[in-house]
């Protein structure tokens, strides 16, 4: 988004790490907007700074010369000067279309408790300021604008935006349904053509978010609504869940994605949220050949013969010295990864491909990668499409009733594994009842795990100094009764630990 606001791009590179996956997928998305690249290598003032290494690594990524690498330290000032002076050459002015109607694109926002939603713009044509009536282009909404202003990096209030100028925009906007990322801003007055906007980004991964306390619904509801001011990948619908209750399915872009937007709820908005374990998109094919998109594992039917499934695929690409190949290709193999090609950019440096499935990377693979790499190795990926694979749907079973939000979907090969450590997972957080507690995990109606977490038993035959056996018999079948009473008529409480139990199955166990 950011991108699409800008004259130029300077490609950072660090000088102690050398070019990295997200160096080239930045590179390829400044270029596909045609902006002009200022290579840069930072950090040469650190004593493990490899300058030669990393500038061959930008020449052979961009083409460039190696003249053309600007040096710098931002910690001490060096060079910082020279950037300045090469970004002026470089970039070119913005374009002063002052005179015609006003259109600015919207590439952020922000919520304030007393201004209301505050859109971030860059003025493409005309001008704005206090006072004048504009619209939303998408949703028709017409707002008073109370004030304007730009980035110092502070907002700081100024008489007028005009062509070129990058500040935002206070409307009073309380409704924060009225305002979208990527939306075109105009005066009210002077209707005009919408500037291009976003390419719409889809959600990849999907989660349930619960509220801890069921009374802080209503204020997880506002709170998602806020975040999804100025994230325009987040997207979230109510959903409600035997075990959970209400609460709201989730899409993020990764497991990244997910992990900053749980933690802002907890820090920024003080909600204690239960997450259900992260998911694909699935398609799903019946036996008359319609068509389904599963979000949720829990309403994915059971998978016969005659049904088709499809997960989505990712191009993995990966950069790390060459001592690692063998650790990472046997990572890949035990994901159901396939290579597709190893390329030496330089001989300290490799370029790994994978062609992986979606659901095997999301979980813990940049962990895993990064621990057996000793934190060498960098990675980035790219949807491909979506492909035929061998898919189950595990549910597990606690006291015989399925526990929605603990359903999964993974490969028929894995199945027995998974289900096998996730039961004995449960079975160590789940606390211990009156009744003893099955915990069995199924494929359809066959089961393939099973734990059982044991009954708190009193003892009876204390009371019992000696005496006929017979009698100690009849307490313990008068005990085993009541037992069987409880379990019937029993619930079993999960606690939010089971919920995180599945994530912290390790596959190398």
């Amino acid at each position: 988004r950011s991108l699409a606001a800008c004259e130029g791009a300077v490609l950072l590179v660090d000088a102690t790490q050398g070019v990295e996956a997200q160096t080239i997928s930045h590179l390829n998305e400044a270029l596909s907007n045609n902006l002009p690249i200022i290579p840069v290598l930072n950090k040469i003032d650190l004593p493990a700074a490899d300058i030669e290494l990393s500038g061959k690594e930008i020449v052979e990524l961009t083409g460039c010369a190696e003249n053309d690498i600007v040096l710098i330290s931002a910690k001490d000032g060096t060079g910082v000067d020279d950037l300045i002076d090469k970004i002026i050459e470089l970039f070119p002015h913005p374009l002063e279309n002052e005179n015609i109607p006003l259109r600015a694109l919207i590439f952020d926002s922000t919520y304030d408790n007393y201004r209301g939603a505050i859109p971030f713009v860059r003025i493409f044509d005309g001008s704005v300021k206090k006072g004048d009536l504009v619209k939303f282009m998408s949703t028709n909404a017409v707002f008073d604008v109370t004030e304007v202003g730009f980035f110092t990096p502070k907002m700081k209030e100024t008489d007028m935006l005009q062509a070129g100028d990058v500040g935002y925009i206070v409307c009073n906007i309380r409704n924060i349904e009225d305002i979208h990322v990527g939306d075109t801003l105009a005066l009210k007055a002077f209707p005009v053509e919408p500037l291009k906007g976003y390419k719409e980004v889809k959600p990849m991964v999907f989660s349930g978010f619960y509220p801890s306390n069921g009374e802080d619904y209503e204020k997880l509801k506002d709170s998602l609504g806020k975040l999804k001011l100025n994230d325009a990948a987040f997207t979230y619908i109510q959903e409600n869940s035997e075990a959970l209750g209400y609460g709201f399915r989730c899409g993020f872009l990764g497991m990244l994605h997910m992990k900053i937007i749980q933690e802002r709820l907890e820090t920024e908005f003080d909600l204690d949220i239960i997450a259900t374990i992260p998911n694909v998109v699935y398609k799903y094919f019946n036996v008359k050949n319609e068509e389904f998109l599963v979000d949720n594992p829990a309403k994915m039917p059971d998978i016969t013969r005659n049904e088709i499934v499809y997960e989505p695929f990712l191009m993995v690409e990966i950069f790390t010295p060459p001592d690692y190949i063998g650790p990472i290709m046997q990572l890949v193999l035990d994901r159901r990864g396939k290579q597709v090609s190893v390329e030496y950019i330089t001989e300290k440096r490799v370029f790994l491909k994978y062609e992986m499935p979606m659901a095997d990377v999301i979980f813990d693979f940049f962990d895993k990668l990064k621990t057996i790499t000793k934190g060498y190795a960098s990675m980035d990926y790219q949807m491909i499409d979506y492909r035929q694979s061998d898919l189950v749907r595990l549910d597990i079973l606690v006291n015989g009733d399925r526990v929605d939000a603990l359903s999964s979907i993974t490969s028929r090969e894995k199945a027995f594994f998974f289900g096998n450590k996730l039961t004995r997972k449960l079975k160590e957080v789940i606390h211990k009842q009156q009744f003893e507690i099955a915990i069995q995990a199924a494929i359809g109606s066959k089961v393939i795990a099973k734990s059982v977490v044991k009954a708190v038993r009193k003892d009876v035959l204390a009371k019992c100094y000696g005496g006929d056996i017979t009698r100690k018999r009849k307490l313990l079948e008068k005990q085993k009764e009541g037992k069987k009473r409880m379990k019937m008529l029993g619930r079993v409480e999960i606690p939010q630990e089971a919920f995180l139990a599945a994530l912290s199955i390790d596959e190398q166990e």
